[in-house]
C-alpha cells in the first residue's frame, strides 16, 4: 500500500505543487502546505477505492488543505496589514509575458474557492471533474467560470490601462 501510494504521489506531485503555489506566497509556506497535503492524502487513502479518479481525489484532498490552511492562518493574523507580498505572483518558469502576470496577480485577488475553481480550469479539468472536486453542480460550475473570467478581464485590463 505505502509503494502504490507513494508512486501515486510522484505521479501527481505536479498537482500538488500547483495548488501550492496558488495559495502560498513563499517557498517555506509552499514546502509547508506540500507535507500538509501529502500527509492528508496519506491519512484518507485507505478511504480511496476508485470511485473517482485519481487526480480528482488528490485535488480534492490538496485545495480542502489548502483553504484549511488558509483560513485558520487569516484567523490568527485577522486583518493585518497587507504588504506587496500578499500579491506576489507564483514563480513561472521560462519567459513570461506581462499579461500572464496580471492574469496571476488577479487571480490571487480572487476569493479561495474562486482560485481553486480557476486552478481546475486552467488545468483542463472538466466541468463534470470541477464538480466533483468542488461539490458544485456542473451548471454552477460554469455559472462561476463565465463571472471569474468576467472579473479577470477586468482586472488585467484595469492594470494595464494603469501601467501603460
Amino acid at each position: 500500500m505505502k509503494e502504490q501510494f507513494l508512486l501515486r504521489i510522484t505521479q501527481h506531485q505536479g498537482l500538488i505543487f500547483k495548488v501550492c503555489n496558488m495559495y502560498c506566497n513563499t517557498k517555506e509556506d509552499r514546502e509547508d502546505l506540500f507535507q500538509d497535503v501529502v500527509l492528508q492524502l496519506w491519512r484518507s487513502y485507505p478511504s480511496f477505492h476508485g470511485e473517482s479518479k485519481v487526480t480528482t481525489w488528490m485535488y480534492r484532498v490538496a485545495l480542502n488543505t489548502a483553504i484549511s490552511r488558509v483560513r485558520k492562518d487569516t484567523k490568527k493574523e485577522k486583518f493585518a496589514t497587507l504588504g506587496t507580498e500578499a500579491f506576489e505572483v507564483p514563480s513561472l518558469e521560462g519567459d513570461t509575458d506581462e499579461n500572464l502576470l496580471l492574469m496571476y496577480q488577479g487571480i490571487k485577488q480572487l476569493s479561495q474557492v474562486d482560485q481553486a475553481l480557476t486552478l481546475l480550469y486552467l488545468d483542463d479539468c472538466s466541468y463534470k471533474e470541477i464538480a466533483e472536486i468542488m461539490g458544485l453542480s456542473e451548471s454552477n460550475v460554469g455559472f462561476k467560470l463565465n463571472k471569474i473570467k468576467a472579473r479577470l478581464r477586468t482586472l488585467v485590463n484595469t492594470a494595464l490601462t494603469t501601467i501603460g
